[in-house]
């Protein structure tokens, strides 16, 4: 009688990018990995990896790295994704331009979504921190704000802002004590940031010639944001506030600077009929308002240990990521304004 056979062992095969790695079972002895010139393979296995019989577990390699087009895309030395954030800032624009020359009541309505966006935002990004800001008080304050300004000028947009601190202390009392001073004080300084600030863009927009106050004002934040970037990123060596804004240089600084000024120096002499000295200033002080709103931001985003406001707008993150820069422009814009070229 012929002696039985044991069954032969047919490799399996494997996916491409894989290998076998037998893995001993757990009472066979661990050998030396001294005793041999061949280095272990460096792959991650649970010391429990074994199959209900004792044997070993085929453990899979990671193969090659993936194609050269299947890697996600960097962003720029920016730090930005450029195709999108420059796709949003044309439709931005778009809108704002519409805005201005079809009908400029318009524009109110563009503001008050945007400042109402941004409210919400900076509320959500606060209570990162554990502060509770009364919403609603801020958010009614907030219209009441901007359609004042737009009805009452400087006394209304105050007048607005006072009411709005008087409701946010008195609805954070039902909240109880504890807190109170934090959260009170944080509702009180949204009210101030955002919707205070933002009242400044509709006043520039109350005199006849307002739409091109405002284009002003706009067009000049957009190039320094613009003049920073090309520059910071073409000659950006020195930081200028690297705990705060590690990609902001001075030659980025000295490039929003530069255009700043030859944007607002035609706006002003050409459309507003102020002198070329007004036109200069109004770029220099409105460049070093938007670079101190933009450092303001990212100041408080670092506190909140956060890197955006929101998700909006891609490439840029949230509203108020757009909004850093222009609401304390638009104070100094229309202080300036008032000055070196006074509505008639």
């Amino acid at each position: 009688m012929a002696p039985p056979t044991s069954p032969i062992a047919v490799p399996r095969a494997e996916p491409p990018g894989t290998q076998e790695i037998a893995v001993p079972a757990a009472d066979a002895p661990v050998p030396d990995a001294s005793a041999t010139d061949t280095p272990a393979a460096d792959v991650p296995v649970e010391a429990d990896d074994h199959d209900r019989h004792g044997g070993p577990v085929i453990a899979p390699v990671p193969g090659p790295d993936p194609e050269p087009d299947l890697v996600p895309p960097k962003s720029s030395r920016a730090g930005r994704d450029l195709v999108a954030a420059i796709g949003v800032g044309l439709g931005l624009g778009a809108v704002i331009i519409a805005s201005l020359l079809v009908y400029p009541p318009a524009f109110l309505g563009v503001i008050a979504v945007a400042i109402l966006v941004g409210v919400v935002e900076l509320v959500r990004a606060l209570e990162a921190g554990n502060v509770r800001v009364p919403l609603a008080p801020v958010l009614v304050g907030t219209v009441a704000m901007l359609a004042l300004a737009w009805t009452r000028g400087t006394d209304g947009l105050v007048a607005g802002f006072l009411f709005t601190v008087v409701a946010v202390l008195l609805w954070r009392l039902g909240d109880g004590p504890e807190g109170y001073l934090r959260d009170a004080t944080a509702g009180v300084f949204v009210a101030l940031y955002v919707p205070l600030l933002a009242g400044f863009a509709v006043l520039l927009l109350v005199p006849d010639d307002g739409a091109a106050r405002v284009l002003a004002f706009i067009a000049t934040v957009v190039g320094n944001d613009v003049g920073g970037y090309a520059a910071g990123v073409l000659f950006g060596r020195h930081p200028m506030a690297p705990t705060v804004s590690p990609k902001k240089s001075w030659e980025g600084m000295a490039g929003s600077i530069v255009a700043c000024v030859a944007v607002a120096t035609p706006i002003v002499t050409l459309a507003l009929g102020g002198p070329w000295w007004g036109g200069v200033l109004f770029g220099v002080c409105l460049a070093v308002s938007a670079t101190v709103g933009d450092l303001g931001e990212s100041l408080i985003k670092r506190d909140l240990g956060i890197k955006d406001m929101g998700t909006l707008l891609p490439g840029h993150g949230g509203i108020m990521d757009r909004l850093d820069s222009l609401l304390p422009s638009a104070a100094v814009a229309y202080l300036l304004l008032a000055w070196v070229a006074p509505p008639a």
